[in-house]
C-alpha cells in the first residue's frame, strides 16, 4: 500500500519536503528548547498568516511573501525588545495578534477564503508545489549553512550569554540572525503542519532528544533523528488512512514524547 502511494509526484514532493523540514527543525529546535523561545516561534508562525493573506488577495506566491513578513516580524520584535522595558512576552503577544487579525481582515477579502485559511492553519503537505519544494529546499540549505557554520558560537550564546560576551561574540547580530533563520523556518512548515501547530515540530524533537542524550552533542544528533522518525512516520500514517497531515505528524511526536518519559519514569 505505501509502495502504492510513493508512485504519486504530490507524495513523493510531500515525504521530500519533510524530510528536508524535519532536518530543519531538530537543528534550530535544539536552540529553541535551550533558549526557551517556544513563544517566540509560536508567535512568528501566527504573524505569517497576514504575509499569506497578502499572497492571496494580490495573487502572488504565499510562501514568499510570508517569508518576507515573517523576517520583518523577526527583526521588528528584537529591535523592540532592544529599545523598550516591555518583556519578550509581551511584545509577542502584542505583535502576534496583530499580525494575524490583520491576516484575517485582509483573507476575508478574498472569495471562498475558508478553504485557503484552514490548509494554512493546520498545514495540508500533499499540496505542497514544486516551486514550494525548491524554495524550502533552497532556504533550508541556507539556514543550515549558517547554523553549521556557527554552531560554536550559537551553542555557547545559548547557555551562557556571559561567556559569549567575554569570547567576544557578536551575540547581538547573532541573535538577530538566529531569529531570522527561525523565522524562515517557521514559514516553511506551515505547509507541513500549519500556523497552530508548526512551534509544536520545534519543540517535540528536541524534548524527547533531551531525555535519551547524556551530551549536548548527543542532544543534538538525537533531535535529528526523532524529528525524522516523527515526520516520516507521521506522514505516512496519515496517506494511509487519509487523515490530516500536520495534526497526525504532531500526534505521532506527542506519542512518542509520553512513550519516552514512562520509559524514564520505569528505570
Amino acid at each position: 500500500m505505501i509502495f502504492d502511494l510513493l508512485q504519486y509526484s504530490f507524495v513523493q514532493r510531500a515525504l521530500l519536503a519533510g524530510v528536508v523540514l524535519a532536518l530543519l527543525y531538530a537543528v534550530l529546535g535544539v536552540f529553541v528548547v535551550v533558549r526557551k523561545m517556544s513563544f517566540w516561534s509560536e508567535g512568528i508562525a501566527h504573524a505569517s498568516l497576514a504575509g499569506v493573506a497578502v499572497a492571496l488577495i494580490t495573487g502572488t506566491q504565499p510562501l514568499l511573501v510570508a517569508l518576507v513578513v515573517a523576517v520583518l516580524f523577526a527583526i521588528l520584535m528584537t529591535q523592540l525588545e532592544k529599545r523598550t522595558n516591555l518583556s519578550f512576552d509581551t511584545l509577542i503577544g502584542v505583535l502576534f495578534t496583530s499580525f494575524m487579525a490583520l491576516g484575517l481582515v485582509i483573507m476575508n477579502q478574498v472569495s471562498g477564503y475558508q478553504a485557503e485559511l484552514v490548509s494554512y492553519l493546520f498545514g495540508n503537505i500533499l499540496t505542497i508545489s514544486y516551486v514550494d519544494l525548491v524554495i524550502t529546499i533552497v532556504m533550508t540549505l541556507v539556514v543550515l549553512a549558517y547554523v553549521m557554520k556557527y554552531n560554536k558560537t550559537l551553542t555557547t550564546l545559548s547557555l551562557n550569554k556571559e561567556v559569549s560576551q567575554v569570547q567576544g561574540i557578536r551575540s547581538d547580530l547573532h541573535e538577530q540572525l538566529f531569529a531570522i533563520a527561525l523565522a524562515v523556518a517557521v514559514v516553511l512548515g506551515v505547509k507541513l503542519v500549519g500556523i497552530i501547530l508548526v512551534s509544536a515540530l520545534l519543540i517535540i524533537p528536541p524534548a524527547i532528544a533531551k531525555l535519551t542524550s547524556r551530551s549536548f552533542y548527543g542532544f543534538q544528533m538525537h533531535a535529528v533523528m526523532w524529528s525524522l522518525l516523527i515526520v516520516v512516520v507521521g506522514l505516512l500514517i496519515s496517506l494511509l488512512y487519509n487523515q490530516p497531515s500536520g495534526p497526525v505528524i504532531i500526534l505521532t511526536g506527542s506519542a512518542l514524547f509520553l512513550l519516552t518519559v514512562a520509559r524514564n519514569h520505569m528505570k
